[in-house]
């Protein structure tokens, strides 16, 4: 596997680009007396008459918007060349597969929907398969949101919006019913508003600590699907590194290697710049050791890195440099997985500006922690410096260790389960929402009432509309041999 690794020159199409995309919380009102929460209530409420609930359903495209073929052939530029027809095979499978990896065409649309302005964290490219379990520092099990890498500050309804739009469309692809979209909807609009109306009122020390533990999780869960729930915890629980060890590593000679699965998995030769990998790897981790607070330095310092390779993850990321990275300790049964993202710029920022982090990895930890809470404990930057160039940005966290993700479809969510499932997309929105927000001002706004269902629901349905025009141009481009397309079997 050869890797382009480049510093990043996107083309920003938006003035929006020249301001600093800033995270407004609530505001400390050092000079002045703070607004009480019934206050910051009442105002959010009072932006009801700026954007109604009604104008919120409604889906406007933009006039100029730029077609889909066009959007992606734009990301391609800043991507690994040869990995681009995985990724199109990859959205070619459905309209939801194509929705997951088309981040970058919605963000146009959202750019130019009415919203609040109620700045929080942004995941940036949320969807119902961004969701999962995943383990705390203190090994305690918790459900979230797991994917940050579009992540970027901006008003709430971006991320709400680009949710009950791919519940819609994935309860489609599953060859769901109109209705149960609707209940997906409502369910997922509904725990938003009941939660950020609990967190409007919660202490701030209480808030950072909130979590979607076990016990909430088999609360919202119907009891015919326990089992199922018995299982995919369990599942959960059993990642961790030894797992790793033996599904992806095998004995070569004396040494242990990971196990070549081209393309998707695969050893680099050297980079294009005619750079030995083995060198940049190793700058690269001396960089993000510096990064890592002092406990975990010395915790990661203790681990040898034994072998690495890229990895080929998701859809949205399949282009970008990806690695696993396998170390080991005083011996072969205290081994390490890491996880190496490249960190380009969020999709976002075309619209609502760069990031205020010169780092794109900073960015992705930073946001993570802020939505998360509780990320493992070797989430942290870097960069790759050669000489006086910063080749590339990055970030590193464990690959698996109690980590589960949820996938639409067998084994994953269901038609059966969805519904349990939605009430907790949106209790974790809300949750990440609420700890980088103001809870209270879009609690004042949202209400708990079905009005704002009501239009959620309206605003998903007419998007899935866009989604599938958008998903068809994109197969046509296929059939016609515009864009690449990798095997089935070879992507998959």
């Amino acid at each position: 596997m050869s890797v382009t690794l480049k510093v990043s020159k996107s083309k920003l199409r938006s003035q929006s680009a020249e301001k600093i995309a800033t995270l407004v919380p609530v505001e400390s009102y050092q000079h002045s007396k703070r607004p009480s929460i019934k206050k910051r209530f009442s105002n959010g409420r009072a932006l009801r008459k700026k954007v109604s609930h009604v104008e919120q359903g409604i889906y406007t495209p933009p006039k100029d918007r730029i077609g889909p073929i066009e959007v992606l052939e734009n990301q391609a530029k800043q991507r690994i060349k040869s990995l681009i027809p995985i990724r199109y095979e990859r959205m070619l499978q459905s309209p939801f597969a194509f929705y997951r990896g088309g981040a970058a065409i919605m963000a146009q649309d959202l750019a130019i929907q009415p919203t609040t302005d109620i700045t929080v964290q942004l995941c940036g490219d949320m969807h119902v398969s961004n969701f999962g379990l995943f383990g705390t520092a203190e090994h305690r099990l918790v459900f979230g949101i797991n994917d940050f890498d579009e992540t970027l500050p901006g008003s709430w309804e971006w991320d709400l919006k680009r949710l009950v739009a791919s519940a819609v469309i994935a309860c489609e692809a599953l060859g769901g019913s109109q209705d149960l979209g609707k209940k997906l909807v409502y369910r997922i609009s509904s725990e938003y508003q009941k939660r950020m109306a609990q967190y409007a009122q919660m202490p701030y020390l209480d808030l950072a600590q909130q979590f979607i533990g076990e016990k909430d999780i088999r609360k919202h869960f119907n009891s015919v699907h326990q089992k199922k729930l018995d299982a995919y915890l369990k599942e959960t629980k059993g990642q961790n590194n030894i797992q790793v060890l033996e599904k992806l590593t095998t004995l070569v000679g004396k040494n242990r290697k990971i196990i070549n699965k081209p393309p998707l998995i695969d050893h680099f030769d050297k980079s294009i710049h005619g750079i030995p990998m083995a060198g940049l790897v190793e700058k690269a981790l001396f960089n993000y050791s510096s990064t890592l607070l002092a406990d975990r330095q010395v915790l990661f310092q203790r681990y040898n890195l034994q072998d690495f390779a890229g990895k080929v993850v998701g859809i949205g990321s399949v282009g970008t440099t990806c690695m696993v990275l396998y170390f080991v300790g005083d011996s072969p049964k205290d081994p390490l997985f890491l996880q190496y993202k490249e960190a380009q710029e969020s999709v976002l920022t075309p619209y609502l500006g760069k990031s205020a982090y010169s780092n794109m990895g900073h960015r992705v930890v930073a946001g993570q922690r802020l939505l998360q809470g509780a990320p493992d404990i070797f989430l942290s930057p870097g960069y790759i410096q050669d000489g006086s160039i910063k080749v590339q940005e990055f970030y590193l966290r464990q690959l698996r260790d109690m980590k589960g993700g949820i996938d639409v479809g067998p084994g994953g969510v269901s038609l059966k389960n969805f519904p349990d499932y939605a009430k907790l997309f949106g209790w974790a929105l809300a949750l990440g929402h609420a700890r980088s927000g103001d809870a209270a001002m879009i609690s004042g706004y949202c209400g708990q009432s079905k009005a704002f269902d009501e239009a959620m629901y309206r605003f998903a349905t007419s998007y899935a509309k866009q989604n599938q025009a958008d998903y068809e141009v994109f197969c046509d481009a296929v059939k016609s041999g515009q864009i690449e397309v990798a095997k089935k079997k070879a992507a998959l």
